[in-house]
């Protein structure tokens, strides 16, 4: 008997031809202006994706990306947190569904899900590709309006990715107020820019005040040592380019970075990371310089040589966004 594929591969598989019948120009046309949109341009009271073209090329274009940007975060929040595994998970804003096929990859087994989102169109597609994903076959696709106006029932997990770009300031105190009240964990996933940054902090803020703990990315739930406009805490996930990819962006190279900024937080206390790599290694000759995140609130440039031994063979592995030192493995 065969194993079950994996869900990025799965996904891989069910977006593929999503396509067809549209021609390509619609389809990079309609890419351009949801990509004003997914930046944060605009906050907006109506949905962004209008119809099954937009959603077709939506789906296409950046299910993949934020599907490894809320693994990738997921992944860390789950070493904070071992041996927990939500029973249950809402989908703030979900659309298609990247962040549900997320969780799939994060965590098995089966468990109630509910994708929340205003856009009907979305809905419809994210109900389409998930049927091949045995997890979400059960999932519950609901039209809800998300801002001051959502309420939620009570589940483990919450997840918001790319949602809180599209609201206005008070709809999204509200948002992160109405995951704080409901869950009992919440993972908030934004673009990595300074906007995005700034969100996720304003709603790191909200989470503390609401009694939650930082599992990841920060080792502490202390305020963050980044001093306000001189930098941003983002990180960075690998993502397959697609045809439409290339036809939007130019280019040939097979894959692109999805830059993304993250909150993870439990009203349950986790074991955070000692320390979280918060710039892209550099590999020196006999070295390794990395940019770390500490426990006492500090920004800090750890020098890792070959005089350290195995850790520096760790070093050399480890990559941006990584805890450190790396997990004991079990």
């Amino acid at each position: 008997m065969n194993a079950p594929q994996p869900p990025a591969e799965t996904l891989r598989a069910a977006l593929a031809g999503l396509l067809d019948g549209l021609p390509p120009r619609h389809a990079a046309q309609a890419v351009e202006r949801l990509i004003g949109h997914y930046r944060g341009a605009t906050p907006t009271d109506a949905p962004i994706l209008r119809d099954r073209a937009d959603v077709a090329a939506y789906a296409a274009y950046r299910m993949p990306a934020t599907f490894e940007a809320v693994r990738s975060a997921l992944r860390a929040f789950a070493a904070a947190v071992p041996g927990w595994v939500p029973g249950g998970h809402v989908d703030v804003g979900g659309g298609t569904g990247a962040a549900s096929w997320a969780v799939t990859a994060t965590w098995g087994g089966v468990r109630p899900v509910t994708v929340l989102d205003w856009a009907e169109p979305a809905l419809a597609l994210g109900r389409e590709v998930a049927a091949a994903n045995p997890a979400l076959r059960d999932a519950r696709w609901q039209r809800s309006r998300i801002g001051a106006a959502l309420t939620l029932e009570s589940t483990d997990l919450v997840t918001v990715s790319y949602v809180l770009n599209e609201l206005t300031a008070p709809d999204r105190a509200a948002l992160v107020d109405a995951t704080a009240a409901a869950a009992q964990a919440v993972v908030l996933v934004e673009p990595g820019t300074p906007d995005g940054y700034a969100r996720i902090i304003d709603a790191r803020d909200r989470l503390i005040a609401a009694g939650f703990h930082i599992a990841a990315p920060c080792p502490h739930s202390a305020a963050c040592p980044i001093a306000p406009g001189t930098d941003w805490c983002h990180f960075s996930a690998r993502v397959s380019r697609s045809s439409l990819h290339r036809q939007v962006k130019g280019g040939s190279l097979a894959y692109e970075d999805e830059k993304f900024s993250y909150v993870a937080a439990t009203r349950f206390p986790p074991t955070p990371a000692p320390s979280r790599v918060v710039r892209k290694p550099q590999i020196r000759k006999g070295q390794v310089l990395l940019d770390l995140c500490e426990t006492d609130e500090q920004l800090r440039r750890a020098t890792v040589t070959k005089r350290h031994g195995d850790r520096y063979k760790a070093a050399r592995d480890a990559g941006w966004g990584d805890a450190w030192p790396p997990m004991e493995s079990s």
